[in-house]
């Protein structure tokens, strides 16, 4: 029995290179095709050479890929900067804690605050109490 292989052509025609590289006509006509050499065949056809359209694709990744996430690992991006896990960065806090212990948490502050700048503390500094 004769088994057929495929061969990937390596001229791609116009009206299939759009779909090669995953985008529209128009995308491709704005953003890859002033980068190719156009090979004619015949009188009206016109291809590109498979290899420059994935030396293309490999230039666009480079510039705007990313892997994507995977669960359970880091991220991309918190790989190449993680330095130290005593960094403070900003965000969401991930405690739990109800609105009311956190004004609470707030009130004692606050009267910590006053209790050292208050008016009366500040007169009876210098002055020694009678008893």
């Amino acid at each position: 029995m004769k088994q057929h292989s495929r061969i990937t052509p390596r001229l791609i025609r116009f009206r299939d290179a759009p779909r090669y590289l995953g985008m529209n006509r128009n995308r491709f006509n704005a953003e890859v095709r002033p980068y190719l050499v156009e090979i004619r065949i015949g009188r009206q056809g016109i291809a590109f050479d498979r290899l420059e359209l994935d030396a293309w694709v490999e230039q666009y990744k480079a510039r705007n890929g990313r892997p994507s996430e995977f669960r359970g690992e880091l991220t991309w991006d918190e790989k190449d900067r993680l330095d130290s896990l005593n960094v403070k960065a900003s965000g969401i806090s991930t405690n739990r804690s109800t609105g009311a212990v956190f004004a609470r948490a707030l009130d004692q502050l606050n009267l910590k605050k006053q209790k050292r700048s208050s008016p009366k503390s500040l007169k009876t500094k210098g002055k020694q109490q009678s008893l």
